[in-house]
């Protein structure tokens, strides 16, 4: 293929207008089948989102380590309660984090493994 058909291709694919010239039609189905529904995708979309802010993954890889309550996790991050109050609400929202009740005080923990493992995974991925 010439470097002018490729950019060609490339132009179509980018404006939408690309003609298909063979579809894997076994490739396709199988796909197709695993594909998880739209609103999985969404929900996916908005857990991920999560992770797009560096203070929800300071405190997420905080909770990691220990679990603490706001004015731990304030005094480690330098931050005042009320920021880490904030983002520990979207956190368990996003049922990312647990909570329990000690007297008065709250104390906070990864909600399960599969967190602690997104971190562990991305640290690695950063770290190649």
């Amino acid at each position: 293929m010439t470097e002018a058909e490729r950019e060609r291709i490339e132009r179509e694919v980018e404006e939408g207008s690309c003609e298909f010239i063979h579809v894997h039609e076994e490739i396709v189905g199988k796909v197709e089948k695993a594909m998880p529904n739209e609103q999985q995708l969404i929900d996916l979309s908005e857990f991920f989102k999560v992770f797009g802010d560096s203070t929800r993954i300071k405190i997420l890889y905080v909770l990691s380590q220990s679990e603490m309550c706001v004015c731990d996790i304030a005094k480690l991050l330098q931050m005042g309660q009320s920021a880490i109050s904030h983002q520990l609400r979207l956190l368990k929202q996003m049922r990312l984090v647990s909570f329990r009740r000690e007297g008065k005080a709250v104390f906070y923990r990864l909600a399960d493994s599969h967190i602690q493992t997104i971190l562990a995974q991305g640290m690695e991925h950063i770290s190649e």
